[in-house]
């Protein structure tokens, strides 16, 4: 075999298609370093915004508009994030998939470089600036990403490398954890560089992608470009003869020819979709309702609270866990079940909510539950990469054909970061008002998106996206039978059914 290929589940991977999908992965990188890095220098950026108030006013900060501008800079990376994935369709069909990864980073360069100057320039509006920015590139990158590789992968490999989106966003949040401590960029000087530092990746990614080759997928069925595409497959799968290929994409383009595309409005005014979208939606808000980012965003002060010594290497503690149980789901995804595992991932997350709250409540007299605290919080972390971390998007590409796909991701993409801005700006409020009993309203939110899950989500695995519309319009009333009344040996998942990516959209 040639120098450069490797053996993976019977296709070889070759040098140009490892780069290329290691390229795009760096986007996901940033976007999990800037959930993370918000979260261990957060006494310190206080200070700092209490200083820069005393400066300006020659008066201290007040308790109030401190937390609230916290909050703020906290939570505004969100709204970011969510203006910008609305835009992932347009602009990924307009620059193509490549060219828009690659001008993104310039808002990855402006939001690293204005969060990197904000001390220096005394301006906490700099640093809410800098995150707004940081998180457009994110909700761009969020979407991008898994497109781009979910397009050049082979099919039977679409899979395993597109968990590495995934992967790469807990990476990144571990790393960011490991950096803020004080020993390292966490430290009073420091910390501006620790928030700018986010721009290594970006230089990485605008160095390598020239060398990686546009989406063949894009380039055959948006742009008609059949000569290109052939040179792109060739230079991806190593191989001359590339007609298998190509005739899975002429299917492919024929089969979306035939199918219009949806508006975000008719998926909600029409019977035909409305159920598969509150579906879609509903799955989105648990993976954000969960609780998870109020752990990644305020995990050192939760561990202050729970009388931990260290909290800073108990939140990494926690980031290590992420990554182990990122990689224990790629192997259970295919196995289990979508359905089982997100029900299996809110039992054991609202179980853990609730130890939680029982061993903050009888820290002060018994010591020892600090612990116990600490275990439930791994314990959390962990059922959520299990289930509802990586299944909602598998379920919104399974439920929606070509057709309406780009618009349920849309609207998926959406619910998800407007969820994700609500717990950023609120959690700090509802913790300061609630105490240890915050994480009761969490277990409550778990408890119904486990019942919803039971009552309404269809299993998907090893069903066809036919059988799986059928069902939806036979037993309008009741999902928790469906997978019942369907045959398993017929062709598997919709993405396979089609022979196109997941992540159209």
């Amino acid at each position: 075999m040639p120098a450069g290929f490797q053996q993976l589940g019977g296709e070889r991977i070759t040098g140009t298609l490892a780069l290329s999908v290691f390229t795009a992965v760096l986007g996901s990188l940033q976007f999990g370093y800037n959930i993370g890095v918000i979260n261990a220098p957060q006494k310190i950026i206080e200070a700092e915004y209490n200083s820069t108030w005393t400066h300006r006013y020659s008066e201290p900060i007040p308790e109030a508009t401190l937390t609230s501008l916290w909050s703020l800079s906290v939570a505004i990376f969100s709204v970011g994030g969510m203006f910008s994935s609305f835009c992932v369709g347009i602009i990924s069909e307009w620059l193509g998939r490549r060219k828009a990864m690659l001008i993104n980073n310039l808002l990855a360069f402006i939001g690293g470089g204005l969060m990197g100057m904000s001390k220096i320039s005394r301006s906490f509006e700099m640093m809410i600036l800098g995150r707004f920015t940081i998180g457009a590139y994110c909700g761009l990158a969020s979407g991008l990403v898994p497109m781009y590789v979910g397009e050049i992968s082979p099919t039977n490999l679409r899979g395993a490398l597109g968990t590495l989106h995934q992967l790469a966003i807990v990476t990144g949040i571990l790393i960011a954890q490991i950096l803020g401590l004080e020993s390292l960029l966490g430290s009073e000087e420091l910390w501006p560089v620790l928030m700018g530092v986010t721009v290594i990746p970006t230089v990485l990614q605008m160095a390598l992608l020239p060398f990686c080759p546009e989406s063949p997928r894009f380039l055959y069925i948006i742009r008609c470009q059949e000569h290109h595409a052939k040179s792109g497959l060739r230079r991806l799968t190593g191989r001359l003869e590339v007609s298998e290929d190509l005739a899975e994409m002429k299917e492919e383009k024929r089969r979306m020819d035939m199918e219009r595309k949806v508006s975000i409005a008719e998926l909600f005014r029409s019977p035909l979709y409305r159920q598969p979208i509150i579906i879609a939606i509903l799955l989105q808000l648990s993976q954000q309702l969960s609780g998870i980012n109020a752990i990644f965003y305020y995990s050192t002060s939760i561990f202050q609270k729970a009388g931990v010594e260290s909290p800073v290497f108990a939140t990494i503690g926690a980031g290590v866990v992420n990554c182990a149980f990122t990689v224990v789901s790629l192997f259970l995804v295919e196995r289990m079940g979508r359905r089982t595992l997100h029900m299996l991932g809110l039992a054991g997350m609202c179980v853990c909510a609730v130890v939680m709250t029982i061993a903050l409540n009888l820290l002060e007299g018994v010591p020892w539950m600090s612990y116990i605290s600490m275990l439930a919080i791994f314990g959390f972390v962990a059922f959520f990469e299990v289930g509802p971390g990586p299944i909602p998007w598998f379920f919104v590409a399974e439920l929606f054909s070509q057709g309406p796909r780009p618009a349920a991701m849309a609207v998926a993409g959406c619910s998800n970061w407007t969820a994700n801005f609500i717990i950023g700006m609120g959690f700090q409020y509802i913790a300061n008002l609630c105490g240890p009993y915050v994480f009761l309203i969490f277990a409550a939110l778990l408890l119904f998106f486990l019942l919803f899950t039971f009552f309404r989500v269809p299993e998907t695995r090893g069903k066809t996206f036919d059988q799986i519309s059928a069902n939806f319009h036979r037993h309008p009333q009741t999902m928790m039978d469906m997978d019942l009344d369907m045959e398993l040996d017929k062709p598997s998942t919709e993405l396979e059914y089609l022979g196109a990516d997941g992540t159209e959209h």
